[in-house]
C-alpha cells in the first residue's frame, strides 16, 4: 500500500497502482516524503475526493492496536509498544542526585513537598503521561496517512479488587467491601503484614526480634506493594537471603508466587482512559467508545485470531473485512540518554561522559541502516568502535559492523513492516 497526500500535505486515499506511482516519481509529479510507511506527495493540483475511513484503537498499557478501514478494505494496521522504562529512569535519576548531594554538600536543610506540578488538577504521573502521549502520537500518525473520518476506541475499566480476589481465591467484593480492604485499621501495609505473619520471622520463626518486610518480587522488577507480595522476616534472614547464603528450602519461602501478577497495567488503564478520551475530543473528529465484550463477540462471529491490530479492526466496526496483507510494528524509544556522566566511576575516580556526539560517522541514533541484506536500527554508537544494531524484537547482529548503508532517518517511533501469515506474523 502506498499512501498519498495532496499538494498541501493533506492525506488522500492510498493506492496499489505501483506502476502509476513510479511514473509520477519519474516525471517529477510527486516526491517521496516518508519511506516507512511509504508515502508520496503530489506536486500538482488534484481532486480532494476521499472516502470515509474509520479508525479503531485498541488502547492498552503494553500494546496499542490500530486499524483504519474503509467500507471496502483495511487500509492500515499496526501495533505500537509504548515505553516502559520511565519509572526506572526516574529512580536512577533520584539515586544519582542523592549521591551527588552527599558528595558535594555537607548539610542541606531537608525539603519536603516542594514540588507543585503534581498538585495541579489533571496532572498525571510521568509513566502514565508517557503512555497517554504514545496513544495520541500513534493516532496522529494514522491521521497523517489517511483521511480519518471517525475514531472508535476500546477503553474498558478494570475492577482491580475483583481481580485480586480471583487471584488469591478470596471472596468477591460487593457493596461496602470496596471501602474496607485487608489493611483497614492498620497504620500502613507493613503493620498489617507483620500482624498477618504473627509478628515473627516467616523463615526461622524468631520472635521478639527486629522484623523487616521483604518484597518477594522487587519493585524494580515489576513487583508491587500488595500484601501477597510481602513477607515478614528478621534482619539476619533478610541479609542472608540477599547475600545468597540461605538454604534452598528457606529461600523458597521468600521467592515470589508465580501466579500472583501485578495489576499495574489495569491500574494504568483505569487512570489514563479518561485522560486519553479528553485529549481525543480535541481532535474534532466523531469519537465513539467501545468495550471488550463487543470486541470479543465480533472476533468470535467472524473467526478472527486474537491480536491487537485484529481487535482494532473489530473495534472499527469492520470485522467482516479481510485483513490487509501487511501490518506495522512500532516501538516508542527515548530520544537520548540524559545522563551526563556514567554512574560508576573508572580508575582514579574519573567519571566518563555517558553521551556520544549527535552524529558519528554520518549516522544518528535510531537511524535505519542496511547490513547483511537486512534492515537494522542503530541503538548504540562508539566514536572509535562499531555500532550496535538491533531489530524491534531485540535481536542484535552477531558481529559489530563498522561500514553500513544508510536507509532513512528515524525519530523516537521505530517502525517495521511485517507480513501477515496464517497463525502469526513475520518480518518483511
Amino acid at each position: 500500500m502506498v499512501y498519498v497526500s495532496d499538494k498541501d500535505g493533506q492525506p488522500l486515499m492510498p493506492t496499489k497502482r505501483y506502476g502509476k506511482v513510479r511514473r509520477l516519481l519519474k516525471e517529477g509529479k510527486a516526491k517521496v516524503v516518508r519511506r516507512m510507511p511509504f508515502t508520496i506527495q503530489l506536486l500538482y493540483d488534484s481532486g480532494e475526493h476521499t472516502q470515509p475511513v474509520d479508525l479503531g484503537v485498541d488502547a492498552g498499557s503494553k500494546y496499542i492496536g490500530l486499524s483504519a478501514c474503509s467500507d471496502k478494505a483495511e487500509l492500515f494496521a499496526a501495533e505500537v509498544e509504548p515505553r516502559d522504562d520511565i519509572s526506572k529512569n526516574l529512580t536512577s535519576r533520584k539515586e544519582s542526585r542523592r549521591t551527588r548531594r552527599s558528595r558535594k554538600t555537607r548539610y542541606r536543610e531537608p525539603r519536603f513537598d516542594n514540588r507543585t506540578h503534581h498538585k495541579k488538577e489533571g496532572c498525571l504521573a510521568p509513566s502514565v503521561k508517557c503512555r497517554c502521549e504514545t496513544h495520541l502520537t500513534a493516532i496522529r500518525k494514522v491521521m497523517s496517512l489517511l483521511p480519518v473520518s471517525g475514531i472508535t476506541i476500546e477503553m474498558a475499566p478494570f475492577d482491580t479488587q475483583k481481580l485480586k480476589a480471583d487471584i488469591l481465591d478470596m471472596k468477591a467484593p460487593s457493596g461496602t467491601d470496596y471501602q474496607h480492604g485487608e489493611s483497614e485499621g492498620y497504620d500502613n501495609i507493613k503493620a498489617y503484614v507483620r500482624w498477618r505473619d504473627g509478628y515473627k520471622c516467616a523463615v526461622c520463626g524468631a520472635e521478639h526480634v527486629p522484623l523487616q518486610v521483604h518484597h518477594k518480587k522487587q519493585r524494580k522488577d515489576g513487583g508491587s506493594n500488595m500484601p501477597a507480595n510481602l513477607i515478614t522476616v528478621c534482619v539476619d534472614c533478610h541479609k542472608a537471603y540477599h547475600a545468597g547464603l540461605l538454604p534452598d528450602g528457606q529461600a523458597a519461602v521468600m521467592q515470589p508466587y508465580t501466579d500472583v501478577k501485578p495489576m499495574r497495567d489495569a491500574a494504568f488503564m483505569n487512570i489514563m482512559r479518561w485522560a486519553v478520551w479528553d485529549r481525543l475530543k480535541e481532535l474534532g473528529l466523531p469519537l465513539h467508545m467501545s468495550f471488550g465484550y463487543i470486541t470479543a463477540r465480533q472476533r468470535e462471529k467472524y473467526g478472527i485470531e486474537k491480536s491487537h491490530h485484529a481487535d482494532a479492526r473489530c473495534i472499527s466496526g469492520h470485522g467482516d473485512l479481510p485483513p490487509a496483507g501487511e501490518w506495522f510494528f512500532c516501538k516508542k524509544v527515548r530520544c537520548h540518554n540524559r545522563q551526563i556522566h556514567k554512574k560508576n566511576p573508572g580508575a582514579g575516580g574519573y567519571r566518563k561522559l555517558a553521551q556520544q556526539g549527535h552524529v558519528i560517522k554520518g549516522f544518528k541514533l535510531n537511524d535505519t541502516v542496511l547490513f547483511g541484506g537486512k534492515e537494522w536500527f542503530i541503538r548504540g554508537r562508539r566514536e572509535k568502535g562499531a555500532f550496535v544494531l538491533e531489530d524491534l524484537d531485540g535481536n542484535r547482529t552477531e558481529r559489530a559492523p563498522s561500514k553500513l548503508k544508510f536507509v532513512h532517518p528515524n525519530g523516537t517511533l521505530l517502525i517495521e513492516r511485517r507480513k501477515l501469515i496464517q497463525g502469526g506474523s513475520s518480518h518483511d
